[in-house]
């Protein structure tokens, strides 16, 4: 692995830049991908650059909108769309951000 890094043919920040693109595309949050990469062994000042890059309130809005479609229309659909988006990794702030109903697009 020594040389690999050495050859530059190996770089975790790479690799996470990487994985958190992909999995943030797939609809997942900051939390959940910061648990899988340090699972890989990644450092955590490696995993916060990584993280860093994204806008997480619009892939919470994306993820929702995948899932769901529209925003929720009694308490008991937000606190479904709410369950989701966490277990998918968002933080609260982008839950809420996610599901604000004074956005034009809804």
């Amino acid at each position: 692995m020594d040389a690999l890094a050495t050859d530059g043919l190996q770089d975790d920040a790479r690799f996470a830049e990487s994985y958190v693109r992909a999995r943030g595309a797939r609809g997942y949050g900051p939390r959940r991908i910061a648990a899988e990469l340090r699972e890989r062994g990644l450092v955590a000042a490696v995993i916060e650059r990584a993280l860093a890059e994204c806008d997480w309130a619009a892939q919470a809005r994306a993820a929702q909108r995948k899932k769901f479609g529209s925003a929720p229309s009694t308490p008991a659909e937000r606190a479904r769309q709410i369950r989701f988006l966490d277990y998918r990794g968002f933080d609260a702030a982008h839950i809420r951000q996610a599901l604000s109903t004074d956005d034009e697009d809804f």
